[in-house]
């Protein structure tokens, strides 16, 4: 989710390396690759046991994980204690993954506190991790069980969340290096006990696991009223910006609400600004620059030229403009590649490529799966794909109600 990455950049900045990158799609994998030399580096969580011990090196970050219990802090309208040791369990039912390590684990702890926890294997095709812990947020599912740092990274989207009940003894992990290479584990620990490095490991750790991903001041803005006859104070700038793409200026408006609520000093967790949410390194490729990034003009303006660009790129693969919309819509949110991923992925299991609701918005779902996000046509990898189609939602309803209301 960007923490490894954010380091080991930094880690090829600072001792003037050239970073390359190279996916893999499973730990075995990149340990093969490791062992032929394909690869210097595993810059992800590799286990510290004897297992690996003879193909890779620890090096870098010293990570403890454990599997945790993911409850709801509140069950609905129940207000019942959380459960907060393993011999209440009795009597509960609890989602995973049918197969997973989380299943066995299950399987075992039944067996050490004498019976009684209802197992509810989930068949992988349908549904993941991640869908599981969204489950139980919503109150779909009453529990599921989860590595502690995907329930961390989790619990930023999904504050209602209980994770705080370890259900295994802690595993170290970290990075690895070949046999071959120590000097390169050296040099990378040698890195980490810098005075820099703790200070950016600090602020990473703070902005993947601790920072909510929900902007509190959006959750809090008032709804609009319609009956006023405008969306927002900036309407006038909606108009011309949508009049130069050829869209439609309330749907523009739509997607400023959705984006920060019309506040133009919003800054995301993952530093976007302004009223279209914009990453600094997108503002300088469509000519914003960094000094007006927060003025709503050149804000929307730059927005508008992304939508173009988006517009464009997508027409070959989407000819419906109508249909269009909300494909660049999503592409906005999570960036062109995943979506040509997600038209891949529709084309080649017998999903419509160039519609968006129950065809590619789904198998944009489910590039979290690794089944899809390894298959040989999908290019760019993983994608939490829930944010991007219910950002797509919001703005259209958002669109939709603004319609009835507010003239052209």
């Amino acid at each position: 989710m960007g923490y490894d990455y954010a380091l080991v950049r930094q880690f090829t900045k600072d001792r003037d390396i050239v970073l390359e990158l190279v996916v893999g799609s499973s730990l075995p994998t990149v340990i093969e690759m490791l062992d032929s030399g394909k690869i210097d580096l595993i810059a992800a969580e590799v286990p510290v046991t004897a297992e690996y011990r003879s193909h890779a090196v620890p090096c870098g970050p010293d990570n403890l994980t454990s599997q945790v219990l993911v409850q709801p802090k509140r069950r609905g309208r129940d207000t019942a204690t959380l459960v907060t040791d393993v011999t209440q369990l009795a009597g509960k039912d609890i989602y995973v993954e049918e197969g997973s390590k989380y299943q066995y684990r299950l399987i075992n702890l039944n067996e050490e506190i004498g019976g009684g926890i209802n197992i509810h294997p989930i068949d992988r095709d349908t549904l993941i991790t991640e869908d599981l812990i969204a489950m139980v947020s919503n109150g779909s599912i009453p529990m599921t069980v989860v590595d502690s740092d995907i329930a961390q990274i989790n619990r930023t989207y999904y504050p209602n969340l209980d994770i705080s009940l370890q259900l295994s003894f802690p595993q170290r992990a970290s990075w690895a290096v070949s046999p071959k290479h120590p000097w390169l584990a050296d040099s990378i620990n040698a890195w980490m006990q810098t005075t820099e490095h703790a200070s950016l490991n600090a602020t990473l750790l703070k902005k993947y696991f601790e920072m909510s991903k929900n902007t509190p001041r959006q959750a809090m803005a008032p709804a609009i009223d319609f009956s006023r006859g405008y969306i927002s104070p900036f309407d006038t700038i909606f108009r011309r910006v949508a009049s130069a793409i050829h869209w439609d200026w309330r749907l523009l408006a739509a997607q400023g609400w959705t984006e920060s609520r019309f506040d133009t000093a919003v800054v995301s967790w993952a530093g976007a600004r302004g009223i279209m949410q914009i990453m600094p390194r997108t503002a300088q490729a469509f000519d914003l620059d960094k000094s007006l990034i927060d003025n709503p003009s050149a804000n929307i303006a730059a927005a508008g030229r992304i939508l173009e660009y988006l517009d464009k790129s997508l027409t070959p693969s989407v000819p419906d403009p109508n249909e269009r919309i909300k494909f660049s819509l999503a592409a906005y949110n999570a960036g062109l590649a995943h979506i040509k991923d997600a038209i891949a992925l529709a084309r080649k299991y017998g999903k419509n490529p160039q519609k968006w609701d129950g065809n590619v918005a789904e198998m944009l779902l489910l590039k979290s799966n690794p089944d899809y996000f390894n298959d040989p046509v999908c290019k760019f990898g993983y994608f939490r794909g829930r944010q991007a189609t219910a950002y797509v939602e919001s703005v259209m309803d958002f669109y939709h109600k603004a319609s009835r209301s507010i003239p052209v």
